[in-house]
C-alpha cells in the first residue's frame, strides 16, 4: 500500500501527500471486433537515449521500443497515423528518419492481422526558408509521395510549412494540392494543423480566416472527392469541424484530430442525410496516452453502450487537455511520459530533447489526471519512475 503513496508538489511548490486510485477496469476490443468508427493513433517515437548524438541536432530512435508500442496500438483495435505531429514531426524528427520509420512500421503492420496504418507524407525535407515557388513545394510533396507508395504506404497528406510561407493565396493552394491529389494511387487523408499545434502554419489554405480556409478546402475535396479518403482537422474547435463534417461530399470521412472534444465528436449528432457525417471518425494523438480507454469506449459504442463509451472517455477529457494546453505544441512531452510512467519504454527522453518542454508542476498534475482517469497500469511501476523525476528536480518525495 505504502508504494502507492507518493508525496508530490502543489500549485504552491510544497509537498502534499498523493494516493493513487488505481488501474480502470478497461476491457479492449477484441481481435477481430468490427468498429463502427475508424480509429487512428498517432503514434510517438522512442528515442535511443544511449546514443552517442547531439540530441538538438542529430535524431536516435530505440527501433525495438517504437516499434512494439505500435504493435500494442493494434492490439488494442487501433489504426496507426505513422510519423505524424506525435511522432515530432517537425519537432526532431526529420525526413530520412520518418522514412525509416515508415518503412518498418509497414513491414510490421504486415506481420499484423487487420493492421490499419498510414503515413504522414509532407515538405519537411524543404527548409521553408528556401522554397522559392510553388513548385519546389509540389516537387517536395512528390518526393515524399513517390518513397511512401513505393513502401506500399498509404498517404496523410500533411500540411505543408514550406506552402505555407510561399503562398500567396487560396488559389496557390488549389494548384499544389490539384498536382499532389492529382497523382496519388489511392484515397488520402488531408491534415489541417492548426497555428496553435504549428505556428508556422498560421493562414494555412491562404486566409487567416477560419470560414475563408475552410470554404478553400471543402472545394478543393470537392473538386478531387475519388481521391480524399477524409480530412483531420486539428483546431480545438468542435463547431468548426461539425460545420465542415456537415458539408463534406459524400463518401468523404472527418476524422476528428480535436484533442479537447473527441469524445462527443466521435459519438456523434446524427444530424445530416449522409451518415458518415453524422459522426467524426478518429486521428488522434491523445488515443496514444489513452489507448486502452479509447479502445474499451469505442468497443462499448460498436456494441451500441452509447452510455459507457462516455463513461470511459469522460475521466480522460480532463488530463487531455491538460496535456495539449497551450503552448498545444508541446503536448508531445506529456505523450511521451505517459508512456515512460506505464513501462513503455525505459526513460523519460525524447527526440530533440523535447522532455524539457513542459515543467515538474505540468507533470505532476498529468501524473494526478493520468491516475484518475484510471490510465496508471501499473501503480507501483509509475510510483517509483516518479520519485525518480522528482529526485532528478531536486525533490525528496
Amino acid at each position: 500500500m505504502a508504494a502507492k503513496l507518493i508525496n508530490l508538489p502543489g500549485a504552491d511548490g510544497a509537498l502534499q501527500p498523493y494516493a493513487l486510485h488505481g488501474p480502470g477496469n478497461f476491457t479492449p476490443a477484441p481481435p477481430g471486433t468490427v468498429l463502427n468508427r475508424i480509429a487512428y493513433s498517432a503514434a510517438h517515437v522512442v528515442a535511443d537515449a544511449r546514443a552517442a548524438i547531439d540530441p538538438w541536432l542529430e535524431c536516435a530512435v530505440d527501433w525495438d521500443a517504437t516499434i512494439a508500442y505500435r504493435q500494442r496500438l493494434w492490439s488494442l483495435g487501433l489504426g496507426v497515423a505513422e510519423a505524424m505531429d506525435t511522432a515530432q514531426r517537425g519537432m526532431g524528427l526529420d525526413w530520412p528518419t520518418s522514412l525509416e520509420l515508415i518503412r518498418r512500421s509497414i513491414d510490421a503492420s504486415r506481420d499484423t492481422p487487420g493492421a490499419l496504418l498510414a503515413s504522414g507524407c509532407g515538405t519537411d525535407h524543404l527548409d521553408p526558408s528556401a522554397a522559392r515557388s510553388l513548385d519546389d513545394v509540389i516537387r517536395a510533396y512528390e518526393e515524399q509521395m513517390a518513397a511512401i507508395e513505393g513502401l506500399g504506404g498509404r498517404l496523410i497528406v500533411m500540411a505543408s510549412r514550406a506552402l505555407a510561407r510561399v503562398a500567396s493565396g487560396p488559389a496557390d493552394y488549389e494548384r499544389v494540392y490539384d498536382r499532389v491529389l492529382g497523382q496519388a494511387r489511392e484515397p488520402v487523408i488531408l491534415h489541417w494543423l492548426g497555428d496553435m499545434f504549428d505556428p508556422a502554419l498560421t493562414g494555412y489554405w491562404g486566409s487567416a480566416d477560419s470560414a475563408a480556409a475552410m470554404d478553400t478546402a471543402l472545394g478543393i475535396i470537392s473538386a478531387h472527392a475519388a481521391k480524399v479518403d477524409g480530412i483531420k482537422i486539428s483546431l480545438l474547435d468542435k463547431g468548426k469541424e461539425v460545420a465542415m463534417r456537415r458539408r463534406l461530399p459524400p463518401g468523404v470521412r472527418m476524422y476528428t484530430g480535436d484533442d479537447f472534444n473527441y469524445a462527443e465528436l466521435i459519438a456523434g449528432d446524427g444530424v445530416g442525410t449522409v451518415p458518415t457525417h453524422r459522426h467524426s471518425d478518429a486521428l488522434l494523438g491523445i488515443f496514444d496516452a489513452i489507448a486502452p480507454a479509447a479502445s474499451a469506449a469505442l468497443a462499448a459504442l460498436a456494441g451500441g453502450d452509447e452510455a459507457r463509451f462516455h463513461a470511459i472517455l469522460a475521466p480522460t477529457v480532463p488530463l487531455s487537455r491538460h496535456i495539449f494546453r497551450a503552448p498545444t505544441r508541446f503536448y508531445k512531452t506529456g505523450v511521451v511520459f505517459m508512456a515512460w510512467l506505464n513501462g513503455h519504454q525505459e526513460h523519460f527522453v525524447m527526440v530533440g530533447g523535447q522532455q524539457s518542454t513542459r515543467s515538474l508542476p505540468h507533470l505532476c498534475e498529468l501524473f494526478r489526471l493520468a491516475d484518475a482517469a484510471g490510465l496508471i497500469a501499473d501503480p507501483d511501476l509509475a510510483v517509483a519512475r516518479m520519485r525518480n523525476l522528482l529526485a532528478v528536480h531536486g525533490v525528496s518525495a
